[in-house]
Protein backbone atom coordinates (compact mmCIF):
# COMPACT_ATOMS: atom_id res chain seq x y z
CA UNK A 1 0.00 0.00 0.00
CA UNK A 2 1.39 3.70 -0.97
CA UNK A 3 1.92 5.73 1.61
CA UNK A 4 0.03 8.67 1.84
CA UNK A 5 3.01 11.31 1.45
CA UNK A 6 4.31 9.18 -1.23
CA UNK A 7 0.64 9.55 -3.55
CA UNK A 8 0.71 13.38 -2.89
CA UNK A 9 4.25 13.56 -4.18
CA UNK A 10 3.45 12.10 -6.99
CA UNK A 11 -0.03 13.73 -7.82
CA UNK A 12 2.05 17.12 -6.71
CA UNK A 13 4.65 16.40 -9.11
CA UNK A 14 1.98 15.47 -11.33
CA UNK A 15 -0.13 18.33 -11.51
CA UNK A 16 2.99 20.87 -12.60
CA UNK A 17 3.75 18.25 -15.56
CA UNK A 18 0.17 19.11 -16.69
CA UNK A 19 0.70 22.50 -16.01
CA UNK A 20 3.35 22.50 -18.72
CA UNK A 21 0.60 20.77 -21.17
CA UNK A 22 -1.80 23.73 -20.27
CA UNK A 23 0.23 26.22 -20.70
CA UNK A 24 0.99 25.04 -24.64
CA UNK A 25 -2.32 24.22 -25.62
CA UNK A 26 -3.57 27.79 -23.71
CA UNK A 27 -0.62 28.98 -26.24
CA UNK A 28 -2.27 27.17 -29.26
CA UNK A 29 -5.80 28.59 -28.19
CA UNK A 30 -5.08 32.08 -28.17
CA UNK A 31 -2.86 32.02 -31.85
CA UNK A 32 -5.69 30.19 -33.24
CA UNK A 33 -7.94 33.22 -31.64
CA UNK A 34 -5.93 36.02 -32.58
CA UNK A 35 -5.25 35.06 -35.80
CA UNK A 36 -9.10 33.45 -36.76
CA UNK A 37 -9.81 36.77 -39.22
CA UNK A 38 -7.17 35.59 -41.50
CA UNK A 39 -8.00 32.03 -41.31
CA UNK A 40 -11.79 32.38 -42.24
CA UNK A 41 -10.56 34.75 -45.38
CA UNK A 42 -7.22 32.64 -46.42
CA UNK A 43 -7.88 29.41 -45.17
CA UNK A 44 -4.47 27.18 -46.03
CA UNK A 45 -3.73 28.76 -48.81
CA UNK A 46 -1.55 31.20 -46.60
CA UNK A 47 0.64 28.35 -46.13
CA UNK A 48 0.97 27.34 -50.15
CA UNK A 49 0.78 30.89 -51.86
CA UNK A 50 4.00 33.32 -52.63
CA UNK A 51 2.26 36.57 -52.53
CA UNK A 52 2.60 39.34 -50.02
CA UNK A 53 1.31 42.09 -50.99
CA UNK A 54 -0.03 43.83 -47.95
CA UNK A 55 -1.35 46.81 -50.27
CA UNK A 56 -3.27 44.42 -52.05
CA UNK A 57 -4.34 42.34 -49.01
CA UNK A 58 -2.61 39.51 -50.63
CA UNK A 59 -0.45 37.55 -47.66
CA UNK A 60 1.20 34.24 -48.51
CA UNK A 61 3.76 32.95 -46.07
CA UNK A 62 5.34 30.15 -48.12
CA UNK A 63 8.65 32.35 -49.26
CA UNK A 64 8.79 32.83 -45.13
CA UNK A 65 8.50 29.18 -44.53
CA UNK A 66 10.84 28.24 -47.23
CA UNK A 67 13.39 30.67 -45.84
CA UNK A 68 12.76 29.87 -42.14
CA UNK A 69 13.42 25.90 -43.13
CA UNK A 70 16.00 26.15 -45.22
CA UNK A 71 18.41 28.94 -43.21
CA UNK A 72 18.11 26.94 -39.84
CA UNK A 73 18.75 23.03 -42.08
CA UNK A 74 21.78 24.97 -43.20
CA UNK A 75 22.87 26.44 -40.11
CA UNK A 76 22.17 23.13 -38.17
CA UNK A 77 24.21 21.25 -41.35
CA UNK A 78 26.92 23.62 -40.73
CA UNK A 79 27.35 23.55 -36.65
CA UNK A 80 25.97 20.19 -35.46
CA UNK A 81 30.05 18.66 -36.47
CA UNK A 82 31.22 21.68 -34.93
CA UNK A 83 29.32 21.52 -31.89
CA UNK A 84 29.77 17.79 -31.46
CA UNK A 85 33.42 18.03 -31.84
CA UNK A 86 33.72 20.51 -29.10
CA UNK A 87 31.39 18.34 -26.59
CA UNK A 88 33.37 14.97 -27.17
CA UNK A 89 37.04 17.41 -26.90
CA UNK A 90 36.02 19.04 -23.77
CA UNK A 91 34.46 16.26 -21.95
CA UNK A 92 36.85 13.72 -23.36
CA UNK A 93 40.00 14.70 -24.64
CA UNK A 94 40.82 18.26 -23.33
CA UNK A 95 43.92 18.64 -20.59
CA UNK A 96 42.27 19.31 -17.08
CA UNK A 97 43.84 22.86 -17.49
CA UNK A 98 42.59 24.15 -20.45
CA UNK A 99 38.92 22.75 -19.65
CA UNK A 100 37.29 25.64 -18.23
CA UNK A 101 38.97 28.04 -20.14
CA UNK A 102 37.17 26.56 -23.34
CA UNK A 103 34.19 25.63 -21.44
CA UNK A 104 33.82 29.20 -20.50
CA UNK A 105 34.34 30.44 -23.88
CA UNK A 106 31.50 28.56 -25.35
CA UNK A 107 29.22 29.64 -22.49
CA UNK A 108 30.13 33.16 -23.72
CA UNK A 109 29.32 32.95 -26.81
CA UNK A 110 25.75 31.86 -26.10
CA UNK A 111 25.65 35.16 -23.73
CA UNK A 112 26.53 37.75 -26.28
CA UNK A 113 23.22 39.40 -27.38
CA UNK A 114 21.79 38.86 -31.09
CA UNK A 115 21.77 42.33 -32.10
CA UNK A 116 25.94 42.19 -31.73
CA UNK A 117 25.94 39.17 -33.93
CA UNK A 118 24.16 40.85 -36.54
CA UNK A 119 26.54 43.95 -36.90
CA UNK A 120 29.48 41.29 -36.98
CA UNK A 121 27.73 39.77 -39.68
CA UNK A 122 26.97 43.22 -41.71
CA UNK A 123 30.75 44.48 -40.87
CA UNK A 124 32.72 41.06 -41.31
CA UNK A 125 30.39 38.29 -42.62
CA UNK A 126 28.84 39.48 -45.22
CA UNK A 127 31.65 41.44 -46.84
CA UNK A 128 33.49 37.73 -46.57
CA UNK A 129 30.46 36.12 -48.47
CA UNK A 130 30.80 38.82 -51.23
CA UNK A 131 34.35 38.16 -51.90
CA UNK A 132 34.02 34.45 -51.52
CA UNK A 133 31.05 34.57 -54.23
CA UNK A 134 32.78 37.15 -56.37
CA UNK A 135 35.97 34.77 -56.61
CA UNK A 136 33.55 31.83 -58.45
CA UNK A 137 34.46 30.69 -61.78
CA UNK A 138 31.76 31.71 -63.70
CA UNK A 139 30.76 28.12 -64.70
CA UNK A 140 29.82 27.95 -60.94
CA UNK A 141 27.41 30.23 -60.84
CA UNK A 142 25.49 28.50 -63.50
CA UNK A 143 24.15 26.03 -60.54
CA UNK A 144 21.01 26.78 -59.50
CA UNK A 145 22.68 26.67 -55.78
CA UNK A 146 25.54 29.51 -56.78
CA UNK A 147 23.63 32.04 -58.91
CA UNK A 148 22.86 35.63 -58.06
CA UNK A 149 24.73 39.26 -58.04
CA UNK A 150 27.53 39.24 -55.20
CA UNK A 151 25.39 40.80 -52.73
CA UNK A 152 27.17 39.46 -49.53
CA UNK A 153 23.77 39.77 -48.00
CA UNK A 154 21.17 36.61 -48.68
CA UNK A 155 21.21 32.49 -47.31
CA UNK A 156 24.87 32.06 -46.53
CA UNK A 157 25.90 34.97 -44.99
CA UNK A 158 21.91 34.18 -42.00
CA UNK A 159 22.60 30.60 -42.37
CA UNK A 160 26.42 30.98 -41.39
CA UNK A 161 25.80 33.38 -38.51
CA UNK A 162 23.06 30.77 -37.43
CA UNK A 163 25.37 28.30 -36.93
CA UNK A 164 27.54 30.28 -35.15
CA UNK A 165 24.87 31.02 -32.92
CA UNK A 166 23.83 28.06 -32.59
CA UNK A 167 26.98 25.73 -31.83
CA UNK A 168 27.48 27.31 -28.35
CA UNK A 169 24.17 25.43 -27.40
CA UNK A 170 24.50 22.22 -28.91
CA UNK A 171 27.91 22.28 -27.65
CA UNK A 172 26.95 22.89 -23.76
CA UNK A 173 24.45 20.56 -23.83
CA UNK A 174 26.26 17.53 -25.82
CA UNK A 175 28.87 17.95 -23.43
CA UNK A 176 26.66 18.15 -20.56
CA UNK A 177 24.98 14.76 -21.68
CA UNK A 178 28.53 12.83 -22.81
CA UNK A 179 29.53 14.11 -18.56
CA UNK A 180 26.24 12.19 -17.26
CA UNK A 181 27.57 9.16 -19.05
CA UNK A 182 28.90 6.62 -16.69
CA UNK A 183 32.47 5.93 -16.44
CA UNK A 184 31.87 1.80 -16.08
CA UNK A 185 31.08 2.35 -20.05
CA UNK A 186 33.83 3.85 -20.78
CA UNK A 187 35.87 0.98 -18.39
CA UNK A 188 33.75 -1.62 -19.93
CA UNK A 189 35.01 -0.48 -23.47
CA UNK A 190 38.57 0.17 -22.57
CA UNK A 191 38.70 -4.37 -20.80
CA UNK A 192 37.06 -5.40 -24.23
CA UNK A 193 40.49 -4.27 -25.72
CA UNK A 194 38.67 -1.31 -27.20
CA UNK A 195 40.99 1.79 -28.23
CA UNK A 196 40.15 5.29 -27.36
CA UNK A 197 38.29 6.21 -30.71
CA UNK A 198 35.68 2.72 -30.19
CA UNK A 199 35.65 3.65 -26.23
CA UNK A 200 34.00 7.65 -26.94
CA UNK A 201 32.27 6.23 -30.03
CA UNK A 202 30.58 3.87 -27.41
CA UNK A 203 29.77 6.76 -25.17
CA UNK A 204 28.41 8.94 -28.49
CA UNK A 205 25.61 5.77 -28.66
CA UNK A 206 24.87 5.79 -24.91
CA UNK A 207 24.45 9.54 -25.04
CA UNK A 208 22.49 9.21 -28.17
CA UNK A 209 19.05 10.50 -27.30
CA UNK A 210 20.54 13.55 -24.92
CA UNK A 211 23.02 14.45 -28.04
CA UNK A 212 19.31 14.32 -30.55
CA UNK A 213 17.86 16.84 -27.64
CA UNK A 214 20.94 18.97 -27.93
CA UNK A 215 20.86 19.29 -31.60
CA UNK A 216 16.97 19.58 -31.72
CA UNK A 217 17.46 22.86 -29.20
CA UNK A 218 20.05 24.71 -31.73
CA UNK A 219 17.13 23.74 -34.25
CA UNK A 220 14.81 25.84 -32.17
CA UNK A 221 17.61 28.53 -32.04
CA UNK A 222 17.93 28.52 -35.59
CA UNK A 223 14.63 28.77 -36.18
CA UNK A 224 13.72 31.60 -33.80
CA UNK A 225 16.57 33.80 -34.17
CA UNK A 226 15.06 37.27 -35.26
CA UNK A 227 17.62 40.40 -35.48
CA UNK A 228 20.84 38.66 -36.73
CA UNK A 229 19.02 37.16 -39.50
CA UNK A 230 17.32 40.09 -40.16
CA UNK A 231 20.29 42.06 -40.46
CA UNK A 232 22.12 39.56 -42.74
CA UNK A 233 19.59 37.78 -44.68
CA UNK A 234 18.90 40.49 -47.22
CA UNK A 235 14.60 40.18 -46.73
CA UNK A 236 13.19 39.53 -50.01
CA UNK A 237 10.29 37.55 -50.34
CA UNK A 238 11.03 35.06 -52.97
CA UNK A 239 11.77 31.06 -53.01
CA UNK A 240 15.18 30.33 -54.42
CA UNK A 241 18.07 27.74 -54.00
CA UNK A 242 20.37 29.91 -54.28
CA UNK A 243 23.18 30.39 -51.57
CA UNK A 244 23.98 33.31 -52.30
CA UNK A 245 20.03 35.17 -53.12
CA UNK A 246 18.35 37.42 -50.90
CA UNK A 247 15.71 35.65 -49.05
CA UNK A 248 12.95 35.97 -45.99
CA UNK A 249 12.39 34.24 -42.91
CA UNK A 250 9.26 34.13 -40.81
CA UNK A 251 11.10 35.74 -37.39
CA UNK A 252 11.86 38.70 -40.28
CA UNK A 253 9.21 39.65 -41.44
CA UNK A 254 7.64 39.90 -38.03
CA UNK A 255 10.54 41.75 -37.08
CA UNK A 256 10.09 44.22 -40.23
CA UNK A 257 6.26 44.59 -40.73
CA UNK A 258 4.50 44.07 -37.29
CA UNK A 259 5.12 48.08 -36.53
CA UNK A 260 3.56 48.51 -39.96
CA UNK A 261 0.64 46.31 -39.43
CA UNK A 262 -2.46 49.10 -39.25
CA UNK A 263 -5.08 47.24 -41.21
CA UNK A 264 -6.74 44.59 -38.94
CA UNK A 265 -6.17 41.08 -41.45
CA UNK A 266 -2.26 43.00 -41.55
CA UNK A 267 -1.76 42.44 -37.88
CA UNK A 268 -3.88 39.22 -38.37
CA UNK A 269 -1.56 37.57 -40.59
CA UNK A 270 1.63 39.01 -38.46
CA UNK A 271 -0.33 36.78 -35.53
Amino acid sequence: MKRPENLAFRLGTGLFGLVLVLLVFAIGVELVRQSWLSIDKFGLSFWRTEIWDPVAGEFGALPFIWGTLYSAILALAIATPIAIGIAIFVSELCPDRLRPVLVFLTELLAAIPSIVYGLWGIFVLVPLVRSIEASFPPALKTLPFFTGPPFGLGMMSAALILAVMVVPFTSSVAREVLKAVPVAQREGAYALGATRFEAITNALYYARTGIVGAILLGFGRALGETMAVTMVIGNSPKISLSLFAPQHTMAAVLANEFTEAAEPLYLKRAD
